[in-house]
């Protein structure tokens, strides 16, 4: 696996010295908040190869590649919700580099994608997702946002077979810009998509994000960007994206839960 920050162009330059501020706590792997010098005022999230947890399901030490490539597939089909995210090497050994959205010592914005709100009391322009109960016991919806840009992630997301889209991983910035994050479970070539937004499941995809889908099926059948992937993810999750790519173009329709995956991810939020 390459550590250049070269293998993924991006609008920021994230190639300077990483200052390490502390560990994220709440992360299943090892996720450093980290300041980068070339990028004075921001922060970054630093996600070392060495610190990921051995998983079942996906292969030992591809992590880092697959955060990367998600950035690569969003700005191919002209989704652009991934922060510029490279690979390269840090004081903790190469890893995976990520913009990081907003102030990290901020409460994050009011606007959020998905919430919770108490049973079937789906709001206007939202979609109902699952009903739980609270650890107080109040019984709750889970709901997402109908924004358009929600419904476009909700189709990179199945491009990139995402095993984990929790509503935490949904972010809308000062001025509004939706932001996608966490991609360490993505692009496996076993079908395995989990989500909480399956507001349009069995919906046409709409001309926009089918447009965008072609764009990505015609990147994918260059040599060079394949090549460009082949660097971050094993060459059957190449193979399997972009028949997925040309699956749901020939479909046009939204996938739909399967009943031999768990569809929703655990916590959702």
């Amino acid at each position: 696996m390459a550590t250049s920050a070269d293998l993924t162009p991006s609008p920021v330059d994230l190639t300077g010295e990483i200052e390490v501020l502390g560990r994220i706590a709440d992360s299943s792997n090892l996720a450093v908040l980290a300041r980068v010098s070339t990028l004075p005022g921001g922060h970054v999230i630093y996600k070392p190869i060495r610190g990921e947890r051995p998983l079942w399901d996906f292969p030992e030490g591809t992590l880092a590649g697959r955060e990367v490539a998600a950035q690569v597939v969003s700005e191919l089909g002209g989704w652009d919700v991934v922060p510029p995210t490279v690979m390269r090497d840090g004081p903790l050994g190469p890893g995976s580099v990520q913009l990081w959205i907003g102030d990290p010592f901020e409460s994050v914005a009011d606007d959020v994608v998905v919430d919770l709100v108490p049973e079937g009391r789906t709001p206007e322009g939202w979609s109902a997702v699952l009903d739980g109960e609270t650890p107080g016991g109040s019984a709750v919806t889970v709901v997402h946002s109908r924004a358009d840009d929600v419904r476009s992630l909700a189709v990179l997301d199945a491009a990139l077979n995402n095993s984990d889209r929790k509503g935490s991983h949904c972010l809308r910035d000062a001025d509004g810009r939706l932001w996608a994050i966490d991609h360490g479970v993505t692009f496996s070539p076993t079908p395995k998509l989990r989500t909480v937004l399956w507001g349009w499941a069995g919906e046409p995809i709409v001309d926009a994000d089918l447009a965008r889908l072609e764009r990505l099926r015609r990147a994918l059948e260059a040599s060079d960007v394949r090549d460009r992937l082949l660097v971050l993810l094993p060459v059957a999750d190449v193979d399997a994206l972009l028949l997925r790519v040309a699956r749901l173009i020939d479909r046009g329709v939204h996938p739909s839960p399967r009943r031999d995956w768990p569809s929703v991810p655990w916590p959702p939020l």
